[in-house]
């Protein structure tokens, strides 16, 4: 993490301004206007000033990795839902286990889900699936 930070820190003071997290995330081909730096930099800097330290940047780097398995689980959920609902059924769990080439019955499907339906209304949520899948 070091090494980033410090491909990050192009006057090598310890820090990243926000200047320097625009140019660098704008060298990788993404999207970020100053502003938008400024903002970041400002959410994150622990000491207030103005600057990111490595613990400010490990945080930064952890969080955006947070959100794309958030993203991932997401896209996962979906494939299992299917029915639209924002949950998966049993059905619906049985419908995605066939595809994978896995047969089971509704009443195995309903038994799977219950290990993890913590509300107990008989279909897993994004929630609960994520605190399945963690």
């Amino acid at each position: 993490m070091e090494n980033v930070f410090n491909h990050f820190d192009e006057n090598r003071d310890g820090r990243i301004s926000p200047s320097e997290l625009q140019q660098c995330v704008v060298a990788i081909g993404e999207e970020l206007s100053l502003a938008e730096a400024e903002t970041v930099v400002e959410l994150l800097d622990s000491d207030g000033d103005g600057l990111l330290e490595l613990e400010d940047f490990v945080r930064l780097i952890e969080g955006g990795e947070e959100e794309e398995k958030v993203k991932d689980l997401r896209e996962a959920f979906k494939m299992y839902e299917m029915d639209g609902c924002g949950c998966i059924t049993p059905k619906s769990l049985k419908r995605m286990l066939s595809r994978l080439g896995e047969s089971k019955s509704l009443d195995e499907c309903e038994f799977m889900i219950a290990q993890f339906d913590l509300n107990g209304d008989g279909v897993i949520n994004f929630d609960e699936f994520r605190s399945m899948m963690s």
